[in-house]
């Protein structure tokens, strides 16, 4: 795109005229943004892309270049050195994690409601409910052991004798019919479907009280502190991308997630777009009334209490140091979802 200062003053005045972009105060060129995601591009990217291809963020003032993430990239490290000014954080765990290590970032904005985080079982096996899935052998992940799971045995009863490693592939669930796995809703079902050729019981654990936010934007407290405005219009710029995404016309953010990670298939980007909307992983609950990328103390601390609770994180911390509501929760782009 073309950010040449000429141009960007055009820009910034369309953008006034739209009633959403604050730009920059003295008309200077676009002020440069990198941004990590925390995964290889894929449509839980999709709004971040979606705002940098359609313009969105050049109309907010920003000149904003995506760093994908990968197995072997840590994204969280570069924003903590200052190789990276946002990044996309998982779950509030780590965010949360953040304080105690002491580490000097602080979440803005959350783009998922919902963490997509599910379980998934054979659907012809009697398994209605939540509490059945205690009959069942759980594939789940080191990772899921020292977070979810932890609060799984703490509210609900799960053992640790019924799990058995999940290494990311479906086929050892798909062989044991009297099984579950873990899984996103955005993409697990999908490959079960194609794979195994079954329509898989879905129980997302936000349903049923694992109340964390998940795709946080994070920054450095230095950035909120030096350059807020950047961190506003990054935010706004970034929402606006979000509900173009899941409610217009996506189909360039997606021919742009397809030339990055050419492995992509589009069906998988439909069917991602499809369980946001379904579930309510972007837009539900808070954002109803105070815009996507809504972040709202009671919600951190609901799920703060009930991760201590489990053992997951440590009591005592300061957790309103993980987050600031100053960024967020402005009714930014409702106008654009569908009456």
């Amino acid at each position: 795109m073309d950010r040449r200062k000429g141009r960007w003053g055009v820009l910034l005045l369309a953008a006034m005229l739209a009633g959403g972009a604050t730009g920059s105060a003295h008309g200077q060129a676009p002020d440069k943004v990198r941004f990590g995601t925390n995964w290889v591009p894929e449509a839980e990217h999709g709004g971040f892309y979606q705002a940098a291809v359609d313009g969105t963020y050049a109309r907010y003032g920003l000149d904003v270049t995506i760093v994908p993430g990968g197995p072997n990239t840590n994204n969280r490290l570069q924003l903590a050195v200052g190789k990276l000014d946002f990044i996309i954080s998982g779950n509030s765990i780590a965010t949360i994690e953040a304080v105690d290590q002491n580490v000097p970032t602080i979440a803005v904005a959350s783009v998922f409601q919902k963490d997509p985080q599910v379980l998934l079982a054979h659907p012809d096996q009697g398994i209605q409910t939540f509490e059945d899935l205690k009959k069942l052998t759980l594939f789940i992940s080191s990772e899921g052991m020292a977070g979810f799971y932890r609060w799984m045995m703490k509210d609900f009863g799960f053992t640790e004798q019924q799990v058995k490693p999940y290494t990311f592939n479906p086929q050892p669930f798909l062989a044991d019919k009297r099984s579950a796995m873990q899984g996103y809703v955005t993409s697990e079902p999908y490959a079960v479907e194609t794979v195994g050729k079954i329509s898989p019981r879905i129980f997302l654990l936000a349903d049923h009280g694992f109340s964390s936010y998940s795709t946080h934007i994070e920054t450095r407290r230095e950035l909120v502190e030096k350059k807020p405005d950047v961190v506003q219009r990054f935010v706004d710029a970034s929402i606006i991308g979000w509900y173009n995404y899941i409610y217009g016309d996506r189909s360039k953010a997606d021919a742009l997630i397809r030339k990055e990670n050419p492995e992509m298939p589009q069906a998988l980007l439909d069917h991602s777009v499809a369980k946001m909307k379904e579930y309510g992983i972007v837009d539900s609950g808070d954002t109803l009334t105070l815009g996507l990328g809504a972040l709202t103390p009671e919600r951190m601390k609901d799920f703060y209490d009930k991760m201590v609770s489990a053992g997951v994180v440590k009591a005592g911390l300061d957790v309103g140091k993980a987050y600031t509501t100053r960024f967020a929760n402005k009714k930014v782009g409702l106008e654009l979802r569908p009456r």
